[in-house]
Formats: C-alpha cells, structure tokens, sequence
C-alpha cells in the first residue's frame, strides 16, 4: 500500500497514555517556560500568587523592591504547604491571590521565611539560624513579558534559557496592543476530557471552523477556507461592518491606544507553547492559560483582559465579548472531548494533519525535540 502523502500526528501514547504523560510531564513541560498567571495578582510587596503546575504546586511573590521571586509550595521543615494545596488552582482568584505582611510562615510549625525565601526563624531551635542560607525556600525560575508571569521548574536543554529567547519573535509582532498595560475584566474556566496537546493543536487550525464554529464564520468569513491561505502575521480581517469578536462584530469600546488602522479592523493569534493562547482583538484581549492535569483531562482558564480607561468607565459591560467567546470555546471543547475520546480506540494508532494543518503540527515538534533532547 502506498503512503499517505499526509504528516503524520503524534502517536496514540502521547494522547492517552499515563506514562507517557508521566514522560511529558518530565521532559517537556517543567523545563519549559510556563504560564501562571498576571502580574496584576503579584503588583505590591508580599502579594503572591499560587499555582499547580503538573502537579507541582509554586508561589509567586512581589519582594521589597517590585521584583519576582518564586519557589516550590513547600516548607522545608516537614514538607508542608506554606499556602494550602486548595488556593493552588489555577482560577482561585481572578485577581490578587493573597499578601504576606513581611513573611512567609508555615503554619505548622511557624518555620518562616522571608520574601526572598531564606529562613529567618524555626522556633525554639536557635542553633539553625546558622543555616538559614541551606535551609532557604526551593527557588523556581520566573520570569515575566507582556503583564503574564511565567516559570521555569526544572532547567532546559539549552534554548529558550531567557524567556525572551523562548518568545521569540512573539512579542514583535504583537507590540501594540500594549499586554502589559491590560487589565483582567472576567474570567471563565472549563474542564475539558481531552489531552493538553488536542487543545493546542485545535487552537492553532482552522481546518475545523467551517463545520465546528458556524457563528465565528459568519463573524469572519476567511475561517470557511480551511485556513491554508490565513496570513496571521496580517491578522484576520472580519466581515464588512466587524471588527471584534463579539456576537455583533462591534462594541461601544474603544479601540487599544497605539493600533494600526489595520490592527482595528482585523484578529490575530498567538500560541506561546506549552500554555499560553492568545487571541487579540482590537478592543479586549483573550488569554487562555492551559493546565494538564492528566493524559486525557486539561483545566482551560479564559481571561479577558481590556484596557484600564475602559474598565474604569461607567457602564463597563464585557459581555459581549464573554458571551461570544464562551459559545466558541465550548464549541472547541465538545470538538476536543469528541477527538479524545476517539483516540482511545483500538483502531486508531495516528492521525494526520492536512497541508492547512501545519501550524497544528508545530506543537507535536515541539513535545517530540523536548523528548528527544539536545
């Protein structure tokens, strides 16, 4: 028999399979830079943030002098979590997660530790003040672009060892629309019965949006193509009359300040691997941060993120772009668990990505160069 002339997806293991999550959790996502969060939670000295990445809970603290610093959620004493396990999902709060006065305390046995993570007092054990440095906090990597806060748990191979180098060219092409200065408006969370990787791989196509997302083709009508001839790097332009995602192409807010004629009238994309999603529209920014939980189940946290003049405004209403959004992600979630569940067959081994699909199979490079190595 003749070969498809189609590439092929990852294998049906890296789908379903426990250990080869187990793998990826390993080798693929803890040593890449990882998504936790804004910097909007983490603004004054002592607010932190908390989160569960693979399974490895972290905090995030703002120190005396505004800079970052992160470490594992874990008292260095008897192992207990300095900040309990529940605050450490990922949509706790929309915003701050909680301040520390001047101190980190285990509440445990009082171990505590300063915002930098060195130990400062064990009660009644004056004799480890003498090893405070060893007994400090286990530091994590952190790093921030665009008002998101990103981590690194365990080292790479090599690229990507500053975050701006694991950006790339991302942060170039979307400039304008001034992330930092952004602001969360409303939140959105879903739990979805699919792999990390089928959302991402879905996020990064449109070969599906013509029979997936009736309402997002009408809105731009391109997406009925397939997606071969999209150049996202121009964005998108939508139907006559729209210019942003909402169930009416239109809004009564204003446009981000610094955006090019054309940047107001199209929609643009980014994917910043492993679990970040950005869809950018002139007037509100969507933000979705992916978190595996398993080999078949993901935690999707949706931010909509507006510029502050707009929030601040009387009347500020995000609804239009909430509702919208939340029709086209659970269209895309159905799809995903749809995907998921077919993968657990036994007759399917590996599937195949169309020449549009391209984009989709940067994310199968990726997971595949992290487990081979350097």
């Amino acid at each position: 028999m003749d070969a498809v002339p189609l590439e092929q997806s990852l294998p049906k293991a890296s789908y379903v399979d426990h250990d080869e999550f187990i793998r990826e959790r390993e080798a693929v996502l803890l040593p890449s830079w990882f998504c936790v969060g804004r910097t909007e939670s983490v603004l004054a000295p002592g607010d932190y943030l908390t989160a569960d990445v693979v399974g490895e809970s972290i905090i995030v603290v703002c120190q005396s002098g505004g800079t970052l610093a992160a470490f594992y959620n874990l008292c260095r004493h008897r192992g207990s979590r300095l900040v309990p396990s529940q605050v450490s999902e990922p949509a706790a709060n929309a915003g701050r997660s909680g301040c520390f006065e001047r101190s980190i305390r285990c509440p445990y046995h009082g171990w505590t530790y300063g915002l930098d993570g060195i130990l400062q007092a064990a009660p009644f054990l004056p004799e480890v003040r003498h090893y405070r440095q060893a007994l400090g906090l286990h530091q994590v990597r952190v790093a921030e672009w665009g008002g998101f806060v990103f981590v690194r748990l365990e080292p790479g191979s090599g690229d990507g060892d500053l975050l701006a180098d694991w950006l790339g060219e991302i942060p170039a092409r979307i400039a304008r629309y001034g992330l930092a200065d952004l602001r969360g408006g409303q939140r959105l969370l879903y739990e979805v019965a699919a792999s990390w990787k089928v959302i991402l791989e879905n996020y990064n196509e449109c070969y599906h949006c013509g029979p997936v997302h009736p309402e997002l083709c009408d809105l731009v009508p391109a997406f009925r193509r397939g997606g071969g001839d999209l150049d996202w790097d121009a964005g998108i332009p939508h139907r006559d009359g729209a210019y942003t995602f909402t169930l009416t192409g239109t809004t009564s807010r204003a446009p981000f300040p610094g955006l090019s004629p054309q940047d107001k009238e199209r929609h643009r994309g980014e994917l910043v691997l492993p679990n970040l999603m950005l869809s950018l529209s002139a007037d509100h920014v969507v933000a979705f941060t992916v978190w595996p939980r398993s080999a078949q189940h993901t935690t999707v946290v949706c931010d909509f993120l507006f510029h502050p003049a707009e929030i601040a405004a009387a009347g500020f209403d995000p609804s239009d772009a909430v509702e919208f959004w939340d029709l086209v992600n659970r269209q895309d979630w159905a799809i995903c668990e749809q995907v998921q569940d077919g993968m657990r067959s036994r007759r399917f081994s590996v599937g195949y990505l169309a020449p549009m699909e391209q984009p989709s199979a940067d994310v199968g490079r990726f997971v595949t160069s992290k487990l081979q190595g350097p």
